[in-house]
């Protein structure tokens, strides 16, 4: 091969050594190159997030007058008004002439882009969601990080994939690894980020996926930790012992969170489901307004409120104020969100937790002065149970209390809250997750049944019967002979251009035993000989078990042959999948 076709076949990854490679990666158990995959796309989403951060503070610290880059409440009352608008029309102009019909974004299009896409990604749609993000945070619409930052990951994650050309099960992988390195980056909380992945993300705990996932965390958190600091983002100590008292105190931060969990679904529900006939413009400039008007009267809700949280659990805040925040942060989400404004909606429910648990921590204050050092932990309790709620994620939540605080007398309580929020929201007031509800309400539904995941882990190449040699219609004696020598399990038949079909090898060896045969010495022409003939239906050699058995089921495909279907030219068959083997793959 002259060096210029080496260095051709190099940079776009073709050739055989690069194509058994992704075979291996077809396999549902390839641990270490999936592993060393995991820790590359952690850094480039880590590195992403990196940048996210630094463009937006850098900016709020720019723009806002104050200390910090979260101090909005300096801002005159018109100014509190003029920034929402402004971002807005920055917004409604980048949806009207640059998105090309992006418009969900966030955790919930990484859901819709991993059930309906097999996590494939758009270039254009990570650059809506940075840009749309920073414009959204540093505007002050009352939205979080933690969703763009999810979807930077996951797309980051996607992108590698697919500038390697790597099956699918192995992409959805990184797209799990992404959005692992999306979480830890925005909270220096790398378990809490492994287990979103897993829990919401992929939907899945085993230990090829454990793994990369976990590398990629870790990598991603390395790199954040590195250019900001390794501190907990809520360096709350709780000394005390948690007391029978506050377990009971748990328990109702638990049923009120739940309350609070479906109340702030519904409200995002109703206002998406009610204004998806908007146009996405006229959407965020409505949001502009009226998050300029709530912002006007209660400037701690614009941005994300990291700022007022920390004040929450140190126990600033009056009662009165405590509530009114609650619930302006509640409507003002829902608005922001439920009108398309591209961000995030876990730094909301956070926010919207460490009020809940204040408050109720002010409230039993009142009956227990022993209790007044405790506000910090009712807090955390409520941000946790928030997120369960919300988000239908209980391990995430549990895991990112201990992470956010560094207080491992968390957990008991902590324990106790996130689930009775999980039931309260779900079995008391019938609200799937805020991410599914946000799917419903733009016309996509969501569903995975455990077949379905067993399948999407699988390739069709790891499964694939390579013993196949191609022929055509009409073979002379010798030349059936010489099909047969290498003793293949099927013989691929090229009918015409555009039809092939497949024939077991041993249905002509059978033939070619018959005496007649021999004696006559003519051509034989495999399409009229007795024998077994499937037709071929071509599937992508980066295909998962998952697009086999749609084939199969829906399409009505008696035979699939597996070559690359995207690439130009005359493309070579891999090998053949058959429908037993699909079962064979997932059945016990």
């Amino acid at each position: 091969m002259p060096l210029s076709d080496k260095l051709k076949a190099l940079f776009n990854g073709r050739g055989p050594r690069f194509d058994e490679a992704r075979i291996r990666l077809a396999r549902p158990d390839s641990v270490l190159p999936l592993a060393l995959l995991g820790l590359l796309s952690g850094l480039v989403a880590g590195g992403l997030i990196i940048v996210f951060r630094l463009l937006v503070e850098g900016t709020q610290e720019a723009v806002l007058p104050g200390e910090g880059p979260e101090d909005f409440e300096s801002l005159s009352g018109a100014m509190r008004v003029a920034l929402p608008l402004l971002a807005a029309l920055l917004l409604a102009a980048m949806f009207r002439w640059l998105a090309a019909g992006v418009h969900v974004v966030g955790v919930a299009q990484v859901l819709e882009r991993m059930a309906y896409h097999q996590g494939r990604f758009r270039v254009r749609e990570l650059l809506v969601q940075f840009c749309g993000a920073a414009l959204a945070i540093v505007g002050g619409h009352s939205v979080g990080r933690e969703g763009p930052h999810v979807f930077l990951g996951a797309a980051s994650g996607s992108l590698l994939g697919q500038a390697l050309a790597l099956p699918n099960n192995a992409l959805r992988t990184l797209v799990g690894c992404g959005t692992a390195a999306g979480i830890a980056a925005s909270f220096n909380t790398p378990l809490a980020g492994v287990v979103f992945a897993l829990e919401v993300v992929m939907l899945e705990y085993t230990v090829p996926s454990f793994i990369p996932v976990i590398l990629a965390a870790v990598s991603a958190t390395a790199l954040a930790n590195w250019v900001f600091d390794d501190q907990a983002m809520f360096g709350v100590l709780v000394l005390e012992a948690v007391t029978l008292y506050e377990l009971a105190l748990a328990l109702v931060v638990g049923v009120i969170a739940g309350a609070a969990s479906a109340a702030y679904i519904h409200a995002v529900q109703t206002v998406t489901s009610r204004c998806r006939v908007i146009p996405i413009w006229w959407r965020v400039l409505i949001a502009g307004v009226l998050m300029g008007g709530i912002a006007f009267f209660i400037p701690e809700v614009m941005g994300i409120g990291y700022d007022s949280v920390e004040r929450a659990l140190t126990g600033e805040f009056t009662l009165g104020l405590l509530l009114v925040l609650c619930i302006g942060k509640l409507f003002a989400t829902a608005l922001c969100i439920g009108l398309g404004v591209p961000g995030g909606t876990i730094g909301p429910a956070l926010f919207i937790g460490a009020m809940l648990g204040a408050l109720i921590a002010g409230l039993a204050t009142q009956f227990a002065e022993v209790l007044q050092s405790q506000v910090g932990l009712l807090a955390l309790l409520g941000m946790g149970a928030m997120m369960s709620g919300s988000l239908h994620a209980p391990l995430a939540a549990l895991t990112a209390m201990l992470e956010l605080a560094d207080s491992p007398q968390i957990i008991l309580p902590g324990m106790l809250a996130v689930v009775v929020a999980g039931v309260t929201t779900t079995r008391v007031f019938g609200k799937d997750s805020l991410f599914i509800v946000m799917l419903r309400a733009n016309g996509l539904d969501y569903g995975v049944s455990p077949v379905t995941q067993a399948l999407r882990r699988i390739g069709v190449a790891s499964v694939m019967e390579r013993s196949i040699v191609r022929v055509g219609g009409m073979l002379s004696l010798d030349a059936a002979h010489q099909a047969l020598e290498g003793g293949p399990v099927y013989l691929l038949i090229d009918v015409s251009n555009q039809q092939q079909v497949l024939m077991p090898a041993a249905d002509l060896a059978r033939y070619l035993q018959t005496d007649d045969l021999a004696r006559a010495g003519q051509a034989i022409d495999l399409g009229e000989i007795p024998a077994s003939r499937l037709q071929v239906t071509p599937i992508d050699f980066q295909a998962s078990l998952q697009e086999a058995w749609v084939a199969f089921e829906e399409q009505g495909a008696e035979v699939l042959a597996v070559r690359r279907i995207t690439a130009p030219g005359i493309q070579p068959v891999f090998g053949v999948v058959t429908r037993e083997a699909v079962d064979r793959a997932y059945l016990p």
